[in-house]
């Protein structure tokens, strides 16, 4: 397969490519999968448009969580965003995710089977991967969910809720598969693996990359069970350091290993992020216009002298005064400033090359981060000492925006002088005291905050998680931006960020028996199984 053609691939599934969303009628899992697929489609032509799907999700569709988490906010001279900002939620608020999610998981779903069929070890264990991670983006957004009996088709129409507990013990188990198979010479053998590595676009078939991603991804889930407790407590029959024993030795996704894809993106297929904020392929500019930098935000990265300030954000053009942000939920018409005196959330760190620039799905940040958090929580007891994992985490994030100086003697310069500057900042400085009384000093604050700085648009799910799990305020702690207003609308309908999403309004019309049997739904109150907080 020509890799130019890749993106050009006509799949017979329901994919998210270039950012375009499959529509609740497109796809719905309570429909047979079987009409949409064809007994000729190989893995080598799902996993491409899957893995562009995936990433398509993760730029376009959390958008709303940067907003709830301090990043974004909408300009004042545009029209309210009435359930974003007043919290007063439909059943199919943001069920574009959920959709997408499914589709994307039935593709994987599909590749798995056809792999197994013909014994292509590599794309099965990529399929195993990749539908976890799809499962875990679910599970931590709506908690239980049809899992099991999903993808059944016109032999279950109506699927039961499995839950999220159950739902985490089988991506476990699902990683456990993969991680076999990409020990298995014979199961990754390129005859077995037609056009794997343009097939690819990830890690090009790299199995050793591969099982990096799945220990990155299965610690990401150890990290939301363990949360400060026993995980009997939170998820009766894990034990996290089973699932700590399991993660191989090729260790976690490492320096410069960000999962990234650009499958020559350009003008007519953009990358995923610059298409939903910038121009799409239609050639049709300043999309999503009124997507602005959040006030809190620009205070926060301005007061910690941070130049990841101008990587997320683009300075209002024709004035002076640098960055600028709104408050979050500002009545349309009200607040100043306004329109084009506000940053946008275009920056060029996020879209380095314009529309030919990489999507991405996992950075080399995050998992740094992660590895961090377990290392000072005592779930991972060797190795790197839980300082140095921060200190790479936070080089990582400015690589990944393009603030690193290749060719110079200190590459990360621009990192040494922020953490320098920073000396003492429990919002920076992992070993800082408490400098605000009754707030916490370094440790978990700092390497939690700095997730908060580097995964700024980039995943604001995990973010959103961080504050569901811990009731972490980034800010307060450090003495300088004071927690961001949540909204400024007079019609908010809550005190409180929500904890998960409602279901979708179609699977209270074609699967009411099980999504009913979940209760009322409370996305105020109805926390997950891993928060407890």
């Amino acid at each position: 397969m020509n890799s130019r053609n890749i993106i050009k691939t006509a799949l017979l599934t329901c994919l998210i490519v270039a950012g375009t969303a499959c529509s609740k009628e497109q796809f719905n899992i309570n429909s047979n999968p079987d009409s949409v697929t064809d007994v000729s489609v190989t893995p080598s032509v799902l996993l491409p448009g899957a893995e562009q799907a995936t990433s398509s999700i993760i730029a376009s569709e959390y958008w709303f969580l940067d907003w709830w988490m301090g990043h974004g906010a909408r300009s004042g001279s545009y029209q309210s965003f009435t359930e974003e900002e007043t919290y007063a939620f439909t059943n199919d608020f943001h069920s574009g995710i959920w959709y997408g999610l499914y589709a994307n998981a039935n593709n994987y779903n599909i590749m798995i089977n056809k792999a197994k069929e013909s014994g292509a070890g590599t794309y099965e264990a990529i399929g195993r991967i990749m539908k976890s991670h799809n499962f875990q983006m679910l599970t931590d957004i709506y908690g239980n969910i049809p899992y099991t009996e999903a993808f059944q088709g016109t032999a279950n129409a109506t699927p039961k809720y499995d839950k999220a507990v159950d739902i985490y013990k089988g991506i476990f188990a699902d990683l456990d598969a993969a991680i076999g198979l990409l020990n298995n010479p014979a199961a990754n053998e390129i005859a077995k693996n037609p056009d794997i590595a343009v097939a690819d676009l990830i890690f090009k078939g790299n199995t050793v990359k591969w099982k990096k991603f799945a220990n990155t991804l299965r610690l990401r889930m150890i990290v939301h069970l363990h949360n400060g407790v026993t995980s009997t407590t939170v998820a009766p029959g894990i034990s996290v350091a089973e699932q700590v024993a399991k993660i191989t030795s090729d260790g976690f996704l490492g320096e410069g290993e960000d999962a990234i894809l650009n499958p020559n993106f350009n003008g007519s297929k953009p990358s995923p992020y610059f298409r939903f904020w910038d121009t799409n392929e239609s050639g049709v500019g300043s999309q999503r216009d009124w997507g602005r930098a959040s006030d809190y935000a620009i205070k926060y990265y301005k007061a910690d002298g941070d130049p990841r300030i101008d990587a997320f954000y683009v300075s209002p053009s024709g004035t002076t005064a640098g960055q600028k942000g709104i408050v979050f939920g500002t009545p349309a018409g009200g607040g100043a400033p306004i329109g084009s005196a506000l940053s946008t959330v275009r920056g060029p760190g996020l879209s380095p090359n314009g529309a030919s620039s990489r999507a991405w799905i996992l950075t080399s940040a995050e998992s740094f981060f992660l590895q961090a958090e377990a290392r000072i929580r005592g779930v991972i007891t060797t190795g790197p000492a839980a300082d140095s994992l921060l200190k790479i985490g936070i080089y990582e994030s400015f690589g990944f925006l393009g603030l690193k100086t290749p060719g110079l003697p200190n590459k990360n310069q621009n990192a040494d002088d922020y953490i320098a500057y920073n000396a003492g900042y429990p919002d920076v400085d992992i070993a800082a005291p408490s400098i605000v009384a009754g707030q916490p000093g370094g440790g978990l604050y700092t390497i939690l905050s700095q997730k908060w700085f580097a995964l700024n648009s980039i995943d604001p799910l995990e973010v959103w998680s961080d504050y569901r799990r811990t009731g972490i305020t980034y800010g307060v702690a450090a003495g300088g931006a004071p927690g961001p207003t949540l909204s400024a609308d007079p019609a908010r309908t809550a005190t409180s960020i929500p904890v998960r999403l409602f279901y979708p309004q179609n699977e209270y019309n074609y699967n009411a028996t099980n999504v009913g049997a979940e209760g009322t739904i409370n996305v105020f109150t109805g926390k997950l199984f891993w928060d407890l907080n």
